[in-house]
């Protein structure tokens, strides 16, 4: 079986933002049932990994009023979101940075792509990305697409991710699978591995 964390695990919280709660019409971004229910389960998961020293990344996509760093999002089933002012932008009130957590904006669907996360990452001395949020077919698959051409050891709590319908979630996570074999993990396994969790130390500069 493969190992559930290789060396020095990270939780990446992707874009968990109101406007999930929003209709489409609304929202721009279409998603499946069961929104409320997984900011539960990630709150869980966020709580455990800050009480384990496991670091906390949160990601929030947002563009700008005029839609200049849109690009090609709106060419297919999205209509315009997360723009920067709007509530449903914000992320949910229960899953925002705290002291000790770490933030990445990000203009486009990987939380890799035109951010500092590599360099972050490379920072904490991270072997294993732990990736939970939405959409599991768009900003989590390209998350995790690049984390693995990265060479991390990535792992996706599958109870934990929405995609933007039930089929799609799933032609993702057997996509992602593919990639990865022992990707696919639940929240309960993780719970469970960081009950007895010693994180190896950070190295500086490394």
């Amino acid at each position: 079986m493969t190992a559930l964390i290789e060396g020095r695990a990270a939780l990446i919280v992707i874009d968990m933002q109101q406007g999930y709660y929003q209709p489409f019409e609304q929202a721009g971004i279409p998603l499946m049932p069961g929104f409320a229910e997984q900011v539960e389960r990630v709150v869980r998961v966020v709580d455990a990994c800050r009480a384990a020293g496991v670091p906390v990344v949160f990601s929030q996509e947002v563009h700008r009023r005029d839609l200049v760093d849109v690009g090609r999002e709106l060419d297919g089933d999205e209509s315009i979101h997360c723009l920067e002012g709007d509530p449903g932008t914000e992320l949910v009130e229960e899953l925002r940075p705290r002291e000790g957590d770490y933030f990445i904006a990000k203009r486009r669907y990987s939380c890799f792509f035109g951010t500092d996360l590599e360099i972050l990452l490379r920072g904490l001395n991270v072997q294993t990305l732990l990736l939970v949020g939405g959409l599991t077919d768009v900003c989590v698959h390209y998350t995790f697409a690049d984390a693995h051409q990265w060479n991390y050891h990535v792992r996706l709590l599958e109870d934990c991710v929405l995609g933007s319908t039930v089929e799609r979630h799933n032609a993702s996570l057997s996509a992602m699978e593919y990639l990865q074999h022992g990707a696919r993990r639940t929240s309960a396994e993780l719970l469970a591995a960081l009950d007895k969790l010693a994180q190896p130390a950070v190295t500086q500069g490394t």
